[in-house]
């Protein structure tokens, strides 16, 4: 199992945006540092918590400061954009980085940017196909472009001068275009089935209960099958919410006190969610009561928090619950204590990742069937 990272990030309101900005960045230089495999990072235009309005740009800043580490947008909101710019900040993002880049896409979840954007009450999904569709095929097309859609038009067909390189959109480093992935944030995501199909991987979400993860493996399979292709857990990254510290009492107060920036996390989470009539993430069943969805509930049942022994014992049980997947994505929650934030880190890294391999025997099972 591969070491990643993930990050929305979100950070109390009022904090110094500056310094958030640095503890973010330094979060993922450690992680490349530490031997990470993949950074993502999210973005959110109106928010004061989820304070990085534009993933690419942050990524950009990182470039020339990591070494190894692959970076993705985790994700680019497509239907709050133009599919021409879009594709234009990929193509040059992916030849920064030389090829170390995933396209992470989505069609957005927050409110409060679909209303700005002007798109509350639209078909968002359809926007969501219909850009990266414009997107894939600016990549794979040659100029002048004249591609026609519901939401958008591209053309350069008027105003091409060829033989001075105008009208033109460049390519991606990789080719045709760098790997995508979406984000599964549903219990039995259909959209992981089409995702899939397409040759696309998923994410799930580090707020979705061990049992609304395993549904997303039998969406992929059904998926792969659709579109020809072995479905194997190597390709299956699966975010989740840790801390490790070196001793129980600091992991039990860090992870869930009542100061706990993970706490804050899911306190920020749950209002949203709940606000947004989504509170069916958190429940077991259909049947459980909206008032047994507190707080409490949520942190006992999606933060893992202890010693790196006792991580290595609960990743495993939530991997025996899930099932196999290729990447741990490692969420970044605000750093109210810097040391015990990037220690977390570094014993997430050198000591539960080690344990947790051996554990699982290193090598991963064969590819399962979807019933699995």
């Amino acid at each position: 199992m591969n070491l990643g990272y993930f990050t929305m990030p979100i950070h109390p309101p009022g904090r110094n945006y500056a310094e958030t900005l640095k503890e973010d960045r330094a979060a993922i230089l450690l992680a490349d540092r530490l031997g990470f495999t993949e950074a993502y990072v999210g973005e959110h235009v109106t928010d004061a918590a989820e304070t990085i309005t534009s993933c690419a740009i942050f990524l950009a800043s990182l470039v020339h400061d990591t070494k190894r580490i692959k970076l993705g947008t985790g994700t680019l909101n497509l239907p709050n954009g133009h599919p021409a710019q879009l594709a234009a900040n990929v193509s040059m993002l992916d030849n920064m980085l030389e090829g170390r880049f995933i396209v992470g896409i989505s069609p957005g979840g927050l409110p409060s940017d679909m209303e700005a954007f002007e798109n509350l009450g639209r078909d968002r999904k359809q926007m969501f196909v219909e850009c990266i569709d414009q997107m894939i095929a600016i990549w794979t097309g040659e100029p002048p472009y004249n591609l026609k859609g519901q939401f958008w038009n591209v053309s350069t067909e008027k105003t091409m001068i060829p033989e001075i390189g105008q009208g033109m959109i460049l390519k991606p480093y990789q080719k045709p275009y760098p790997p995508i992935v979406i984000t599964a944030v549903e219990p039995f995501s259909a959209g992981v089935t089409a995702a899939a199909a397409r040759g696309w991987e998923p994410i799930s979400a580090n707020f979705l209960l061990p049992q609304w993860v395993r549904s997303h493996w039998p969406k992929y399979a059904e998926g792969c099958k659709q579109g020809g292709r072995p479905a194997d857990p190597a390709n299956w990254r699966v975010a989740k919410t840790v801390f490790v510290a070196d001793d129980e009492r600091t992991a039990r107060e860090y992870g869930r006190g009542d100061k706990s920036p993970y706490r804050f996390y899911y306190k920020q989470l749950l209002y949203k969610l709940v606000k947004a009539g989504r509170i069916n993430l958190f429940k077991p069943s259909k049947e459980t009561p909206d008032h047994e969805i507190t707080l409490d509930f949520v942190c006992d049942r999606l933060i893992i928090a202890g010693t790196p022994d006792q991580v290595v014992d609960d990743l495993l049980a939530f991997r025996e619950e899930t099932g196999d997947f290729g990447t741990l994505l490692y969420c970044g929650i605000d750093w109210v204590d810097p040391k015990l934030a990037s220690r977390s880190m570094e014993l997430m890294a050198e000591k539960v990742m080690p344990q947790l391999n051996r554990a699982i025997g290193g090598a991963r099972p064969a590819p399962r069937p979807a019933t699995a």
